[in-house]
């Protein structure tokens, strides 16, 4: 790690730090100089539940070693909460600088069994959660009238939802929800100072110990400290050019998505006819289309 600190004077807002990659994302920030805002509601990994205590230990461990850190246990999926994060960064610290929103829940099945309180919950704490703090953190960096203010906001997609995990619809949806959510906000707030980005992380968590083996070799290094730095490289000054895009984070390898683009295009003629289209549409698409997009760890 540099001996430079990149978050010299930032204020962060970090969801879901309680465990994990959350509450390594907000160690490095502390060890990095920023102050952070933590919450984490303590759930179960199917978000049943609650302990506030996970959050509190890591912000009173941070306490211990002379960092600044102010813990919440509320529910991230309340937008009354995402208000009260943003309200305690700019009383108690003096702003708000970065957004990580990492807080999330799986219930995961096939989609023929996936009952609508499963897949309403999984939505609520991801989509809900995501937009629960970055509506009043996009209102108050707007309200600074500051273009060169370096705000950042980082938000938690995933490898399910980029290529298609097929035991999580809901959590898949979710994610890929967050992505063009993540687009939309880099589009939109881009001239108040504001970038936004998503992270696709591979990482040994609660969350993934029920669909992978942690005592695998292969997994060996990754860990979710090694998804840390990425994120606290874009919640820095440095990262400005860089917003609308998706990292993939694995152990020592990160990964730069394309964004949606078109490959291929068929043009009638004239009007649409059935037989011209089939055949058009097959010789233009397939060769670029056939068979499903391979999953990744």
């Amino acid at each position: 790690m540099s001996s430079t600190h990149t978050l010299d004077g930032r204020v962060a807002v970090i969801t879901g730090a309680g465990r994990g990659i959350g509450a390594s994302l907000a160690r490095l920030f502390v060890e990095q100089g920023a102050r952070v805002v933590l919450n984490d509601l303590g759930t179960s990994p199917d978000g049943t539940g609650s302990d506030e205590s996970p959050a509190h230990q890591v912000a009173e461990e941070i306490r211990a070693t002379g960092g600044e850190a102010i813990a919440n246990g509320g529910d991230i999926a309340d937008t009354a909460t995402g208000e009260d994060l943003v309200r305690t960064a700019v009383e108690k610290f003096g702003g708000l600088d970065v957004v990580v929103n990492t807080a999330g829940i799986l219930r995961d099945k096939m989609i023929f069994n996936l009952d609508p309180a499963d897949w309403d919950a999984v939505i609520r704490v991801h989509l809900r959660g995501t937009y629960s703090t970055v509506k009043p953190a996009s209102a108050y960096w707007r309200a600074q009238r500051n273009p060169d203010g370096q705000y950042r906001i980082i938000n938690f997609a995933s490898n399910s939802g980029l290529h298609g995990a097929p035991g999580q619809p809901n959590y898949a949806a979710a994610k890929m929800g967050i992505v063009g959510l993540t687009y939309s906000l880099a589009q939109a707030l881009g001239r108040y100072g504001v970038t936004a980005n998503a992270i696709s992380p591979t990482a040994v968590t609660r969350l993934v110990a029920s669909v992978i083996d942690p005592s695998h070799e292969a997994m060996a290094e990754l860990l979710p400290e090694n998804v840390a730095p990425v994120v606290a490289y874009l919640a820095g000054r440095q990262s400005g050019w860089l917003t609308g895009r998706v990292i993939g984070a694995a152990g020592r390898t990160l990964s730069l998505y394309n964004n949606p683009t078109v490959v291929s295009t068929v043009e009638s003629p004239g009007a649409w006819d059935l037989d011209w289209l089939a055949q058009n549409v097959e010789a233009s698409f397939r060769p670029l289309a056939d068979g499903p997009a391979p999953l990744r760890p």
